[in-house]
């Protein structure tokens, strides 16, 4: 199969999905892969709760309410009332976003499913398929779309006139959804769909000029380019390939390729999801052009732009590097969708060019973006994390706030399998210390993680196989850790004090081999870009964060229905505690309590604040940067 399909997937093609197409010369071959999601299983910690807590909510979901504004626009009657928010109500007709849920859902059905082997979730998929093919024979047309005047929008938009919304953005959904329920659903009914909907893009886009096509991409089209690169490399139809470099933005992508940063005053996760396209449109066709315009943005992004959580942006936008500090305590930073197509660029880039940073900024980023994206009671998820002093996450509703973020954070947590571990021929590359067991199957073995970190800094391997395998394991040494020591069988075998690479194990691995991986966790001040005095403290990959009470805050008050009030919400007088002095020395101030991952560090009054992990915060008000005073005078 080509790189351009499974770069970003959650695991390579079923067998009976459909036959690989043969190697393209000049097309670069992922020098990593990933496992298949279901050869990988979860254990008992947070992250299976986190996934658990999703489950439930996908199935709570009923279909046909998403389904509504599809068949209505098909020409046939609805069989359920449409859903609230983003997916029905006339205050969201300016964005056009109805239907982008749907288009999440299957993609999260699809990765539960094959997480979990449950199979409800292909049930779903198949019926969804079904109605949507129902509407494309009823419309006489392969697009299926659920936005308010349906294809009249689209239409309108391809001939050049204004629109008011994202049409692009959200078919997107819709194709990624298609697409995930091929790829790992092994859905034939919707890869029928899928194919009709991708030749009538082709149609659709086939009169427009190069010049009206980049016009046309000034407004917010998602990941278009890697849907059309994926297709190809499920088909290697040509057609689809030149239509993915066509919805390549050509204004973002020719500076990036020239490592030129032009970021500022951008619409952040307009632009990330193309980025991901950039790197699929790499694999498709080989131009080092893409790829050096998706390596530079993250480099960017990552090393200059984002905050210690992995997070980026205010009010959903970049800005100036060197005014980070006049945006650092917004209550509208680090949108969660950002951090999400974040980390599929970052593994896409990881499997071509497989280097610890790329790993440390996916853990780091998984824990403090993604895991603390979720509600641990209810299960549901985030819009922004910001950094105001004394806010608190705000989460959506169940039926009535079908925000992106929503979308996003349905496949967020049934995904957490898909980058743990990776291989090439001979290696197997441990990535993230979670409590996990992977089958490698070339090698007729069975890799068990046994682990309580974070709380700990250690994790325990154990080989299992029914014959002696020569292998290489290899294991990451973050960048977080100043020394990391391993031992097999009790007997040290290697000592680094060189983060930021892999130990490499090699040799002849027997039944019931145990490789123990022991790091050194430490708290550290992490200053932020543009600014030495304003910090966050961390504790190995975590962001600790101020763990400040309910002070003023009613029962429920953060489950809220519209994102666009940020900021607003819990909006009372607060007063968040003040820290004074050097932050180096600060941070080695900071004590243990006793309990797992809780500490306390003097505020400038003398009184104690407690710290805990940012993804535990929930339900009380937080601080996860401080601008710290300098020391009193003696």
């Amino acid at each position: 199969m080509t790189g351009a399909l499974t770069a970003g997937l959650a695991l390579p093609f079923p067998a009976s999905a459909h036959a690989a197409q043969p190697a393209v010369a000049g097309q670069p071959v992922a020098r990593l892969q990933p496992f298949d999601m279901a050869d990988v299983t979860l254990g008992e910690g947070p992250f299976l709760h986190a996934q658990r807590k999703t489950e439930a909510y996908l199935l709570s979901l009923q279909p046909d309410r998403m389904l509504h504004n599809f068949r209505v626009n098909a020409g046939l009657p609805p069989k359920a009332p449409v859903y609230g928010g983003w997916e029905s109500e006339a205050a969201w007709d300016e964005i056009n976003c109805h239907g982008h849920t749907l288009g999440h859902y299957l993609s999260a059905c699809a990765l539960a499913g094959r997480a979990t082997g449950d199979a409800r979730y292909r049930t779903r998929i198949q019926y969804i398929a079904a109605e949507l093919a129902a509407c494309q024979a009823a419309a006489g047309s392969g697009l299926v779309c659920a936005f308010p005047k349906g294809a009249a929008l689209i239409a309108t938009h391809l001939r050049g006139d204004p629109i008011t919304g994202v049409p692009w953005y959200t078919l997107h959904k819709v194709y990624a959804g298609l697409r995930d329920a091929v790829v790992l659903a092994d859905s034939a009914a919707a890869r029928a769909v899928l194919l009709r909907l991708a030749d009538w893009g082709v149609a659709a886009c086939r009169p427009l000029s190069d010049t009206a096509f980049e016009a046309m991409l000034a407004t917010e089209h998602g990941g278009m380019n890697e849907v059309y690169a994926d297709l190809y490399g499920m088909t290697g139809n040509d057609e689809y390939r030149t239509l993915a470099q066509r919805f390549s933005h050509k204004a973002v992508l020719v500076p990036l390729s020239q490592a030129r940063d032009h970021l500022d005053g951008l619409h952040a996760n307009t632009q990330v999801p193309k980025i991901v396209g950039f790197q699929r449109v790499y694999e498709a066709t080989g131009d080092a052009a893409y790829r050096d315009a998706a390596a530079f943005f993250w480099r960017t992004v990552v090393e200059t732009r984002s905050f210690a959580t992995g997070g980026h942006g205010d009010g959903e936008h970049f800005f100036a590097v060197a005014d980070t500090p006049a945006h650092v305590f917004s209550a509208k930073g680090s949108e969660t969708c950002g951090q999400h197509n974040m980390l599929k660029l970052t593994r896409a880039l990881f499997l071509h060019d497989p280097r610890v940073d790329y790993a440390d900024y996916y853990e780091r980023t998984l824990y403090n973006g993604i895991l603390a994206s979720q509600d641990p009671d209810s299960g549901m998820a985030t819009y922004f994390q910001g950094a105001r002093p004394g806010y608190m996450k705000l989460y959506h509703t169940p039926e009535d706030s079908f925000w992106c973020c929503t979308g996003t954070g349905m496949e967020n947590h049934v995904k957490y399998r898909d980058s743990i571990y990776f291989h090439d021929a001979s290696a197997l590359y441990v990535n993230l210390f979670v409590p996990s067991a992977v089958r490698w199957r070339a090698k007729d073995a069975v890799l068990t993680q046994v682990t309580r970190f974070p709380e700990q800094g250690t994790t325990t391997l154990q080989w299992r196989s029914k014959r002696p395998t020569s292998a290489t394991l290899k294991l990451r040494h973050p960048g977080w850790s100043r020394s990391a020591t391993v031992l097999v069988n009790g007997a040290e075998v290697a000592r680094s004090d060189l983060p930021g690479r892999y130990l490499d194990l090699t040799r002849v691995w027997r039944d019931g081999d145990r490789v123990e991986l022991r790091m050194e966790m430490t708290v550290a001040a992490v200053p932020l870009p543009a600014s030495s005095t304003i910090v966050a403290f961390t504790y190995g990959p975590l962001v600790l964060a101020g763990a400040l009470g309910r002070e003023g805050l009613a029962p429920g008050a953060d489950i809220i229905v519209s994102e666009r009030r940020y900021g607003a919400y819990n909006d009372t007088p607060f007063t968040a505690p003040r820290l004074r002095g050097d932050p180096e020395a600060l941070a080695r101030s900071v004590r243990a309590t006793g309990r797992p991952l809780e500490f306390t560090i003097a505020s400038a009054q003398g009184a104690p604040i407690r710290l805990i992990p940012y993804h535990r915060i929930a339900h009380e008000r937080y601080a996860t940067y401080w601008d710290v005073a300098p020391a009193a005078p003696a």
